[in-house]
């Protein structure tokens, strides 16, 4: 299970980087979120820890720290941020912003849209380089 997640993982990164190329920020946040999520979930599913089925799986990872190898866990934090950001935005990087009328297509600055993927990529990286191990 872990290594169908890592790869997976893996996979949603491909294609937030495609997205982010072909100028798509919402998609770029979205399979951004679903990267990081499915690969901290491998590093929990490794690690035999039945996590919560929800999007936010961070105090579950930063309760696991203490068991994570040294290059994992001193990236918890930022994950947990990470996890936290973009469990957030993930709705609306599907939707828009509804009530504001703000479609998802508009939602997201190319700036943001770049700054996810670059903090993501090195977590997922990570969790899938333990998940895989």
């Amino acid at each position: 299970m872990a290594q169908d997640y890592a790869q997976r993982a893996q996979w949603f990164l491909k294609e937030a980087e495609e997205a982010l190329s072909g100028g798509n920020g919402a998609i770029c946040v979205r399979r951004s979120q679903e990267a990081l999520e499915l690969a901290a979930k491998a590093v929990l599913r490794r690690l035999t820890i039945e996590y919560p089925r929800e999007h936010d799986v961070s105090e579950a990872l930063e309760a696991a720290a203490e068991r994570l190898p040294p290059y994992l866990k001193a990236q918890v934090g930022e994950m947990k941020s990470m996890l936290l950001e973009l469990a957030r935005v993930r709705g609306p990087a599907f939707y828009g912003y509804e009530e504001e009328g703000i479609p998802a297509s508009q939602a997201f600055t190319p700036e943001y849209a770049t700054e996810t993927l670059v903090k993501t990529r090195p977590l997922v990286e990570l969790c899938v380089r333990f998940a895989t191990e």
